[in-house]
């Protein structure tokens, strides 16, 4: 029959095998079959008469029971092997393709040869396969994709339109039938091995493949992964790139249709056992199972062979490319891709796209993707484990690529740490648009499943399982667990101090994608979600990018609750780990290097880090960008004390016990700062801890810097600080020293609080911000070790000193003006006078209040000086107290206040020179020169004369001209009391005794002032009068002169008595 003849000698084929076939062909039937079938170009077709005498020829061919004979004649070993095929019943075709279905496993060369040549046979009629025909009927004619065709019909001997209309049916709503989907498959896995045999492929392929793959040796896929790796070139046609997907959406469904893959990775399958547990559909494992599993098996660090991570890079690579190739992605995000990505097919750039719209659930509902399509893309993204290498993501690849060879060039390509570091430098110079957004894009998704990332899985999968019931496998997937959570778990470990903490490896892990990650809020799977709607009300305008997380903050009070608590969760950790703020530590990192080096070197910051920057905020080497971050968390901080990790930690049991209610971090200071504050004056043991009373200081340190600092003094001085100090930087202590420069000016609102700042700031001199500024060089010069809330009384001491900076003498200065405003702002002086200021100066009590006293107070008890009604301890102090006045008449404040305008009229020149006691000289000059003075004025200046009478160093310029004479003729005589001036003034008046001139004179400079002011003051009352005698150095003489007056008196009134005429007894009786 014509099974059995030369086709060459056919008159139905002659002309066309003339045509078309070589000379050297034409004896051979399966040479010609292929001549004719798979060489031959694409426009020159065959005689419908050749065409239907081949088709009757492979029909009779491979019906005729002999074909059956020669198999097994030819593959006598293998068909002893496989009895499913040798028990076939031969001459229906049947024996030939089950030997075809197990090729793969057929070593023997003879038989593998004679199943080579008879696929041209088979594969150019799919009614051969099997029962492809009777499985895939009803799917033929529901998707109208042709008829079965009985044999005694004239037709194309080629069925591959059918099967190409079918292929095309996977994947969609609507798919195949189950049977038929198996016939579709089997077809597939029996052509992995040659292109050639998948028809409609060849066909459509054959110039692409000389274009591109001309050089590749046809057999184990090789031809057809060349096609695949070029599928998105410019030159590709789009038959061939449509036949393309369609076969690789079958490799989607049964992995075995990639020869490659399911040879090389066969072992490693078997091995693992990634096709019995679970097995879906059948005996057709899906692609992404076999995946997951080989992919459990490399994160675990169990060995998969090199060959085998070939081919899964390469299928992994194939699906990120191409949306088209996923069926969940085709299935589940139509819609979105229809509405949303059309025209972006090539390279990944739908599933980019599938992402970018992913990423924003705050967008409206059209541009938001489903729940089904963000599960297809979620799952797409493990099963091409992306987070392994940024080289799976064909989009990403090309977008960053610029960016790996320059930032990350040091790291091996392929390696997990090419994505880590591409995050380090996200929102640096470095990075490039394009890769900025693909890069968000991928890590959106990543950060919702933490095993994608494989670093932490490695280091962290036990602890995960054991902590945090993540599950012990890398390819199961708990969908009762919330995104993100089993990282925030993770997280939460990281600081523990018990049992429950993380083991070192696997903290770090967790610190440096947590680090990374803070970078966008998106990235944080459940704040974002807790916070969506509070990003969308207030951060979706004008934030720019990273700066979210630091806008839900400015905004804290007003978030919703759930947000509300994440943010505040996250504020906490980002207190205790400064590295969270990648905004911020961009900007800040050079000064961290010139500052803090030695902070940022130690694994755990615990707020040192912080505390480092907030010290150097004002140097003048500190950048805007990076003060302006500081100040932000400085603010931030004062809404919560647990956000700021070190104060919490110091103060958390005072807290609970003194100050329980108070959340607010600058009330809680004010709280317990009030405590120590009374402990210290009433000179009690201290209630707080010692740890949180140093935290404290710092705390109010750094309050002083800046009055933003301090809510409630800048809500009362708002409108003073725009009214007097609006020219001032912000910063520094600047705008608290102006505040204070002005405080006459003030509101009575923002003057008390600045009174109650100035009490805790001279209560505690570590906390006074402008002073420790400008005496710190000075403290650890002349006090190292004073305690630093007394460094002002101990560098008072050293003030004159020639190497006492200029600045901190000034602020010395400062300090003591204000000191001497109000006793309540001199420790000292409530410490040494604490009794006496009750006793004496009950009156200038009853007038307190909540600002300064205007000196009253310490004028009082300077009026019980040398009365011996003083306790030691306190006159010394007062005494202390007036020779520092007299130096400075700015720490005289009555005197400074009831001089003001006679001052500025008649000694505005020694006014610019304040600290030489030249303006108190003035004053007294201009009183005796009868100058006009108001009588508030003549008070203070004729009380200046008379406490200099009492103690000459309390008139400096008087001492200092007159210092030698007292050593040479006073040596022995004790200060104060007047002691020293009666001993100049008798040496005056002696004239053996010569002084030096510039003493003499001034000597009877003061005389003169004195008398003078005997007679524009004389005393009005014996109450004055005793206290000027009390107070002249001449009171000795004067008491004798009294005394002797008195005695004298006595003396007569006896005599005069007895010159009288004595009466007689009688008359006196009578």
């Amino acid at each position: 029959g014509k099974g059995h003849m030369r086709i060459a000698d056919n008159l139905a084929c002659h002309d066309d095998v003339q045509r078309l076939c070589s000379h050297n062909v034409r004896t051979n039937n399966f040479a010609i079959l292929d001549c004719l079938q798979n060489d031959r170009p694409k426009d020159d077709d065959l005689s419908p008469q050749c065409h239907h005498f081949l088709w009757d020829y492979k029909r009779n061919l491979t019906k005729d029971i002999r074909f059956d004979q020669a198999a097994f004649e030819v593959c006598k070993d293998p068909l002893a092997k496989l009895p499913e095929c040798s028990q076939l019943e031969t001459g229906q075709g049947h024996v030939i393709s089950c030997l075809m279905a197990h090729k793969g496993n057929i070593s023997n060369q003879q038989c593998h040869q004679f199943l080579v040549k008879m696929t041209s046979i088979v594969f150019s009629d799919y009614r051969l396969v099997g029962h492809f025909v009777e499985d895939c009927q009803a799917d033929i004619q529901k998707f109208q994709c042709g008829r079965v065709i009985s044999r005694d019909e004239e037709i194309d001997h080629t069925q591959g339109s059918v099967i190409n209309c079918l292929q095309k049916r996977i994947g969609k709503p609507d798919g195949l039938e189950v049977p038929c989907m198996k016939q579709i498959l089997r077809i597939g896995e029996l052509s992995a091995d040659d292109y050639h045999e998948d028809r409609a492929l060849y066909f459509a392929c054959r110039d692409d493949r000389e274009r591109f793959c001309e050089k590749i040796t046809a057999g184990e896929g090789k031809v057809l992964k060349c096609l695949v790796q070029h599928k998105f070139e410019h030159d590709m046609s789009d038959d061939c790139r449509e036949k393309l997907v369609i076969r690789q959406r079958l490799v989607s469904e049964d992995y075995k249709v990639n020869y490659g893959l399911a040879k090389r990775c066969k072992e490693d399958i078997k091995h693992y056992h990634c096709r019995i547990e679970k097995m879906p559909e059948g005996k057709f494992a899906k692609l992404s199972f076999i995946l997951l599993c080989l992919e459990n098996a490399i994160q675990k660090g169990r060995h998969v062979s090199g060959e085998c991570q070939g081919e899964m890079f390469d299928m992994r690579r194939q699906l990120m490319s191409d949306f088209q190739i996923s069926p969940e992605i085709v299935l589940n995000c139509r819609g979105e891709i229809e509405t949303l990505c059309t025209g972006l097919q090539k390279e990944g750039r739908t599933i980019h796209c599938l992402m970018q719209h992913g990423m924003d659930e705050s967008k409206p509902g059209e541009s938001r993707l489903g729940k089904a399509c963000m599960d297809a893309v979620q799952a797409l993204v493990k099963e091409a484990d992306a987070g392994f290498d940024y080289r799976m993501d064909v989009a990403l690849q090309d977008a960053c690529e610029p960016v790996v060879q320059t930032a990350c060039k040091d790291i091996k390509p392929g390696d997990a740490m090419i994505l880590s570091c591409l995050m380090e430098h996200l929102y640096t110079p470095s990075m490039v648009e394009d890769c900025e957004a693909k890069l968000l894009e991928l890590q959106y998704f990543i950060s919702r499943d933490w095993k994608l990332d494989p670093r932490m899985y490695r280091k962290c999968s036990k602890e995960a399982d054991r902590l945090c019931n993540s599950g012990p496998n890398w390819n199961e997937t708990n969908d009762n667990l919330p995104p993100g959570i089993v990282f925030s778990c993770l997280y939460r470990h990281v600081y523990r101090k018990d049992e429950a903490k993380l083991s070192h490896a696997c903290a770090f892990e967790v610190r440096r994608v947590m680090h990374q990650r803070a970078v966008d809020v998106r990235l944080n799977p459940m704040l974002e979600k807790a916070c969506l709607k509070d990003l969308g009300e207030y951060c979706s305008e004008n934030v720019e990018k990273g700066e979210e997380m630091h806008c839900l903050q400015d905004n804290y009070k007003n978030l919703s609750k759930q947000c509300r608590d994440k943010v505040g969760n996250f504020t906490q950790m980002s207190s205790q780990d400064l590295d969270l703020d990648r905004i911020f530590m961009m900007s800040c990192a050079p000064m961290i290097k010139r500052y803090c080096k030695d902070i940022v070197d130690k694994e755990e910051d615990d707020g040192m880090l912080l505390q480092c920057l907030i010290e150097n905020k004002n140097e003048q080497e500190m950048n805007k960008k990076c003060a302006a971050g500081i100040m932000h968390m400085q603010l931030i901080q004062l809404k919560d004390y647990r956000f700021s990790f070190k104060f919490k930690e110091a103060c958390k049991s005072d807290v609970v016990k003194y100050c329980r209610n108070i959340k607010n971090k600058a009330d809680l200071v004010s709280c317990l700062s009030e405590i120590v504050r009374n402990d210290t004056l009433m000179e009690n043991k201290h209630r707080i801890s010692k740890d949180c009373r140093g935290q404290l200081r710092v705390e109010l340190l750094d309050r002083g810097e800046d009055v933003r600092l301090d809510p409630k003094l800048m809500k009362e001085c708002n409108s003073d600080v725009q009214q007097l100090c609006g020219d001032e930087q912000k910063g520094d202590a600047r705008i608290l020293e102006c505040l204070k420069r002005h405080k006459k000016k003030l509101s009575k609102g923002c003057h008390i609080k600045l009174f109650n700042r100035e009490r805790e700031e001279l209560t505690d001199n570590s906390v006074d911000y402008g002073f420790m500024r400008d005496c710190k060089p000075m403290v650890k010069r002349f006090c190292p070790h004073q305690d630093p809330k007394e460094v002002l009384q101990c560098l008072r001491k050293n003030k004159n000193n020639e190497f006492m900076d200029d600045r901190c003498r000034k602020a010395i200065t400062h300090r003591q003006i204000e000191q001497a405003e109000d006793y309540r702002l001199d420790i000292e002086l409530q410490k040494k006078c604490k009794k006496d200021v009750p006793k004496f100066c009950k009156e200038e009590l009853a007038e307190g209040g909540t600002t300064e006293l205007e000196g009253k107070v310490i004028a009082c008890l300077k009026g019980k000086v040398g009365k011996n009604r003083l306790s030691p301890q306190c006159e010394d102090h007062i005494k202390f107290l007036m020779r520092e006045a007299a130096m400075d008449y700015r720490m005289d404040p009555q005197l400074a206040q009831g001089c003001k305008d006679e001052m500025n009229q008649l000694c505005s020149e020694e006014m610019t020179n304040p600290e030489t006691g030249s303006v108190e000289e003035c004053l007294k000059k201009k009183f005796s020169e009868k100058k006009p003075m108001g009588k508030q004025c003549q008070t203070q200046v004729l009380r200046l004369l008379h406490e200099g009478k009492a103690d000459i160093h309390v008139d400096p310029l008087l001492h200092q001209s007159c210092m030698l004479d007292i050593k040479h003729y006073c040596a022995g005589i004790p200060a104060g009391e007047g002691r020293q001036m009666s001993c100049l003034l008798e040496a005056l008046e002696d004239n053996s005794v010569r002084l030096q001139k510039d003493c003499e004179d001034k000597l009877r400079g003061r005389v003169e002032m004195w008398e003078y002011a005997a007679k524009v003051a004389p005393p009005e009352t014996l109450q004055e009068l005793a206290v000027q005698i009390s107070s002249s150095p001449m009171r000795n003489y004067f008491i004798f002169v009294i005394c002797g007056a008195v005695v004298l008196v006595l003396c007569l009134g006896v005599l005069t008595g007895r010159m009288t005429k004595r009466v007689r007894a009688e008359i006196k009786n009578r």
